[in-house]
């Protein structure tokens, strides 16, 4: 038999062909992994409810940024539900590709309108109201006997939650004071006829859902928020937490957005 390559330039080939093996194995692992890492839907836009601001989720913006989505925080005027649902598209249309809308409180009335848009692929409701078709909010929790009877507006008709104890009792019974007192003069107040407002069509009922009920919330009855979840056929998780569950426990909110962003898609 003809020896065409001598030994040292098979053992040459040999650790090429091994070298070549190993890169390729290592670029399938690496690709997979990406694959498994990446974003299902990339962008994420974040909708605070009543006596709030965009500020609210600052921890949970830091904690999705650093998974690489694309994070946007809707300013809400509160002075209606319509300019509040015009507010969201407006931020919904600078998305470049799907979206993933996510709602607090009030805002999930915002979202069930606004979350119509085509670029919508699901939506998260956080603690969040979630009116019918044609349903008001007042509507919504008058059915559930959960009446806003407590809620009372100025001379402006704007309901106020200024006050830090009166903040802390509602909102975030489990937030620090030194917060608190910041939530409280960082407020917004809202407009009582908002709550009178109906969508026109729930977003829900045609887009899939998440929804994360918090157990001994004092702003939203944990049992309301429990029938609501079941009602718009969400996909559930549930804490112990205040109204406030993305300062008090951001890493949860986080994940299960980051959850919804992967299955959305």
């Amino acid at each position: 038999m003809f020896n065409f390559f001598p030994p040292r330039r098979i053992a040459v080939l040999a650790r090429l062909l091994a070298l070549s093996f190993t890169a390729t194995t290592t670029l399938l692992a690496t690709s997979a992994w990406a694959a498994e890492r990446a974003p299902g839907v990339k962008n994420i836009v974040l909708v605070h409810g009543a006596f709030a601001d965009g500020g609210i989720w600052s921890d949970v913006i830091r904690l999705l940024q650093a998974r690489g989505y694309h994070v946007t925080a809707v300013q809400n005027p509160l002075t209606s539900l319509a300019d509040d649902v015009e507010a969201t598209r407006r931020v919904l249309a600078r998305q470049e590709g799907n979206v993933l809308l996510v709602g607090h409180s009030w805002a999930g009335a915002v979202v069930s309108q606004a979350g119509n848009a085509a670029n919508v692929k699901g939506i998260v409701y956080l603690s969040a109201l979630a009116p019918d078709s044609n349903e008001s909010v007042a509507e919504l929790l008058k059915k559930r006997d959960a009446p806003m009877e407590s809620l009372l507006p100025d001379e402006n008709g704007l309901v106020w939650l200024d006050d830090p104890t009166v903040f802390a009792h509602v909102m975030a019974g489990d937030v620090s004071r030194k917060r608190v007192a910041v939530l409280a003069a960082t407020q917004q107040p809202m407009a009582a006829k908002a709550f009178g407002e109906s969508i026109t069509h729930a977003a829900w009922l045609d887009k899939p859902t998440w929804y994360l009920v918090t157990q001994g919330d004092n702003a939203l009855p944990t049992h309301v928020q429990e029938w609501i979840a079941k009602h718009i056929g969400a996909k559930t998780a549930t804490i112990k937490s205040s109204h406030m569950s993305m300062i008090t426990h951001p890493y949860f909110v986080a994940d299960l957005i980051a959850k919804a962003a992967r299955e959305a898609r």
